[in-house]
């Protein structure tokens, strides 16, 4: 039984350390629960939370449009896109939302220098427009 059509199945990664998995987790759903809305149902539009070592294991789900959530201290997929991904936001050098879904790989990364930081760079993605403009990119129809 497919579970994850990878045009259209956000990933949504997340470190894999006991306070990635505390304080970022949360977060991760939060993002999930409004993407899962916005896909209105339909099949594979919606999120799937993983961690960062599972996405590392599972090399196919690369193809995923990918958010990332947590800063590169804490998860692997922020580390390894911090210096690609364009910054979209970035406030009192805390918060930062970075982001590139024009072509075909999509992805975003969020992430703060402490847990707050990082839940305000994921209200910005959800409040701002980010996230409706991502999923617009992602979901064509």
């Amino acid at each position: 039984m497919k579970l994850i059509d990878t045009d259209e199945t956000v990933l949504i990664v997340t470190g894999s350390d006991i306070p990635a998995e505390m304080n970022d987790r949360p977060l991760a759903y939060h993002l999930k629960a409004e993407i899962d809305r916005q896909g209105q149902g339909k099949s594979y539009r919606g999120a799937v939370v993983v961690s960062d070592r599972w996405y590392a294991e599972n090399r196919i789900f690369h193809l995923c449009p990918t958010v990332a959530v947590g800063g590169p201290g804490v998860n692997a997929v922020a580390a390894a896109l911090v210096n690609d991904l364009p910054m979209l936001v970035k406030r009192d050098d805390r918060i930062f939302v970075q982001g590139a879904w024009d072509g075909d790989m999509k992805r975003a990364s969020l992430w703060g220098l402490d847990r707050l930081a990082t839940a305000m760079a994921v209200e910005a993605f959800l409040k701002e427009g980010f996230c409706a403009d991502f999923l617009k990119r992602v979901w064509k129809n």
